[in-house]
């Protein structure tokens, strides 16, 4: 037998998932001026280039993300969760060279860097050439002064806007006394009673620090943060979604347990309270909630066997 709470248990990300990776992209994706403007990149884009080119012997070179500026130059973003080695740089070089190739374009790399080396390499001598990155690392911020800030404005009635609070999804990736299960509650309250986010926006930036919790917290602490997200847009659509999939799960199992207990059985439960094809489909959308193409899709298995008796 299933556990009640199971329509409720938000799916954990696995141990191996490019969380901060793909985190940040998503991140840079809706909330790119007030990251790039929070990190120092004072280029204005234009919009989003592609991020994916085939080298000519057919390899595949993916990026983390560009921006095309006014002027048709890139800015080429990069998300590095260690030290940046030789061999990066050689990759970042490769990129550069292939779209500027490709694209006819000239291009500036910042490598977004998120790890505890303090001293980061950011160019590589090539013969006569240097090649160089711009890096950011995140430690250099403190994530205790971010909280403290928008706590101050918070209790002088000062409603902080999207700018303000973009930086609480790098929070964990900054440096900090306040440890990461306690970065992640307070940015979610902060996100919460913000009263200035889109539910949208506010989704997003939730979806991100789940996203982050599952990748460093313990399973204790894990727990915890999902108590708090409960309650948000972000809980509430999950368990939404959970409850569905729940019912949808459940619904079938009932069907096919139905069609193997006998036609002759549901034929007769189906006379004695008078139930039609339309009037079963109809409360299946109306009073269970599915849409119509999964009510017809019941519908339609279930009076296939009735049919042939």
């Amino acid at each position: 037998m299933s556990n009640e709470n199971d329509a409720y248990r938000i799916t954990e990300i696995p141990a191996n998932f490019p969380a901060e990776d793909l985190v940040l992209k998503s991140a840079m994706q809706f909330f790119k001026d007030e990251l790039l403007s929070y990190l120092g990149i004072t280029e204005e884009p234009v919009t989003m280039g592609p991020t994916e080119f085939v080298h000519l012997e057919a390899k595949q070179l993916y990026e983390d993300f560009n921006f095309i500026k006014p002027d048709r130059s890139w800015i080429h973003l990069e998300f590095e969760s260690d030290g940046i080695r030789e061999e990066d740089l050689r990759r970042f070089r490769s990129y550069e060279a292939v779209t500027s190739f490709i694209r006819r374009a000239d291009i500036t790399t910042y490598v977004i860097c998120s790890s505890t080396v303090k001293e980061i390499r950011f160019e590589l001598n090539t013969g006569y050439n240097t090649y160089r990155i711009i890096p950011v690392r995140l430690k250099d911020r403190d994530s205790d002064e971010l909280f403290a800030g928008l706590f101050k404005k918070q209790k002088q009635g000062v409603k902080p806007n999207r700018a303000d609070l973009v930086p609480l999804l790098l929070a964990t990736l900054m440096s900090g006394n306040t440890d990461q299960k306690e970065r992640i509650i307070l940015a979610n309250r902060l996100i919460t009673e913000s009263g200035t986010l889109s539910e949208s926006d506010m989704v997003r930036m939730q979806a991100v620090l789940y996203t982050l919790a599952n990748k460093f917290l313990s399973k204790d602490d894990l727990n915890q943060v999902k108590e708090a997200l409960f309650m948000t847009p972000l809980g509430q659509m999950l368990v939404n979604d959970g409850i569905e999939k729940g019912m949808e799960m459940g619904m079938e199992k009932g069907i096919k347990k139905g069609i193997e207990k006998g036609a002759s059985a549901l034929i007769s439960a189906c006379q004695e309270v008078g139930l039609t094809y339309d009037s079963t489909r109809k409360k299946l959308i109306e009073k269970l909630e599915v849409d119509a193409s999964t009510a017809s899709r019941y519908m339609e298995e279930f009076w296939s066997v009735l049919s042939k008796q």
